[in-house]
């Protein structure tokens, strides 16, 4: 059986996002698929690819051919260079986070502010176990005392 890696189309009309599939290369586009290995999101922005990898490299091993559009993404993600032992390509584009610079900082700067609690709460913890070892010293001495009165008093 010839097995193929290639796109399996899904979405909207204007908005295709695809899932790469091993599948065998006499059935259709959209048809059935042996394995779903990754997706793909051409629209967004860095777009998204997600592939596993071991399974990639499985199937590239037992001899599944990829078609053209799935080896530029093999490429970009690097199991392509990995399979045929090339090096690795650069990182890729990383979507940045949501979080603005200025509010970054802002929490830099509460965060102080906020560990001298964490530090009075730590002193109380310390206060409590200092506490229990007094205590614990104190009924020592008072479990001793009792037998060293008894022996003063003979």
């Amino acid at each position: 059986m010839a097995v193929k890696i290639r796109l399996l189309r899904m979405g909207k009309i204007r908005n295709p996002q695809y899932r790469i599939v091993i599948a065998d290369s006499r059935t259709k586009r959209d048809g059935r698929a042996i394995e779903y290995v990754g997706i793909y999101q051409p629209k967004e922005h860095p777009s998204v690819i997600q592939v596993k990898s071991e399974r990639v490299q499985y199937w590239l091993s037992v001899g599944a051919q990829p078609s053209e559009a799935v080896q530029r993404i093999l490429e970009k993600t690097g199991d392509w260079q990995q399979f045929k032992g090339l090096p690795a390509p650069p990182p890729l584009l990383v979507k940045e986070p949501k979080v603005k610079p200025e509010v970054v900082e802002a929490e830099a700067e509460v965060k102080p502010a906020t560990t001298p609690k964490k530090a009075k709460s730590e002193a109380k913890a310390e206060a409590k176990t200092e506490d229990k070892t007094e205590a614990k010293a104190d009924a020592a001495e008072t479990a001793e005392d009792p037998a060293g009165a008894g022996a003063d008093a003979s």
